[in-house]
């Protein structure tokens, strides 16, 4: 792919844009070894531009003509780029301006954003159908929501009748956004706890929110001092059977490249054997990569008697 062909995608694929947060180039994947660093997302009026890594000028300049075509010829009230290789460098707006509030619209829901912030907004367009598996599943249940960030499968879950939601996360500031978020969709929170805890050490606490019937857990791979998913991973695993009812299920996740499906279901037939595999939910097209191994990966588990 050279950058021609990028700008053919970009415009054939913003032909079909809506509100909905879409995915538009996704190089992270290894698809396109030449655009290995980038991806773009269309976010209702924001196109939101991410480098991965830094790249020459010449390529830089070209892109940034590019994206400024795009931006001439679309609806969108600004262009935002974030060079996530910047530690702690916010986005910068290359054309245009962003909108005082911004969110990500998905199934009729949204979720408020950060657009500017220097890594992540505060949603994850890649779990969409890890979001759907939830709103299929969610009916008349007592949710468990690990490592919740900012709430979008506690949303989903209310949204789709959810007996209570339990939403787990240490950032204290993540869970204010997901009290937002289900005000943004109104939606009573009467009925949905807000626990800013460390996990590993909060299991008694969580406990008695339960039994549990579907569990969600969506660890970050690292989290400096807390967490590091190729290391605990097995420990909340280790947990499972005091936290769940008879009939429960878990949505097993991670996006680490060092964990693979393998390594999660040996881990359950090895620490939580009542529960047994059911499949791993597809990946969205969208994010096209050439080992899935190294992607998110959505696995599904059932507890039997």
């Amino acid at each position: 792919m050279n950058i021609n062909d990028l700008e053919q995608h970009l415009f054939t694929q913003i032909k079909t844009v809506d509100k909905n947060f879409k995915r538009l180039f996704h190089g992270r994947g290894g698809c396109f070894k030449e655009f290995d660093f980038l991806t773009v997302d269309s976010i209702d009026k924001v196109l939101y531009v991410v480098y991965f890594y830094e790249i020459n000028e010449e390529l830089e300049s070209a892109l940034t003509g590019l994206f400024l075509k795009l931006f001439n010829s679309s609806k969108y009230l600004g262009v935002v780029l974030q060079k996530r290789y910047l530690l702690k460098e916010p986005s910068q707006v290359l054309f245009g301006e962003i909108p005082f509030e911004n969110f990500a619209y998905e199934n009729g829901l949204q979720y408020k954003l950060n657009i500017e912030a220097s890594r992540n907004m505060g949603f994850f367009a890649d779990m969409n159908n890890g979001r759907n598996f939830v709103s299929k599943n969610a009916k008349d249940k007592n949710v468990l929501n690990l490592f919740s960030y900012t709430c979008a499968f506690s949303v989903v879950a209310s949204s789709a009748g959810a007996k209570q939601v339990v939403n787990v996360d240490m950032s204290k500031g993540a869970l204010t956004i997901g009290r937002t978020n289900h005000h943004l969709n109104k939606l009573s929170t009467k009925n949905i706890k807000f626990m800013p805890y460390n996990i590993l050490k909060s299991w008694s606490r969580i406990k008695n929110a339960g039994p549990y019937d579907l569990i969600i857990i969506d660890p970050p791979t690292f989290q400096k001092g807390s967490f590091i998913a190729s290391n605990d991973y097995h420990k909340i695993i280790k947990r499972l059977s005091s936290l769940c009812s008879e009939n429960c299920m878990v949505l097993a996740s991670t996006n680490s490249p060092d964990i693979s499906s393998l390594d999660i279901i040996e881990g359950f037939k090895k620490d939580a054997p009542e529960f047994i595999f059911e499949k791993r939910l597809e990946t969205l097209d969208s994010f096209p990569s050439i080992n899935k191994e190294k992607e998110l990966k959505n696995l599904i588990f059932r507890k039997v008697s």
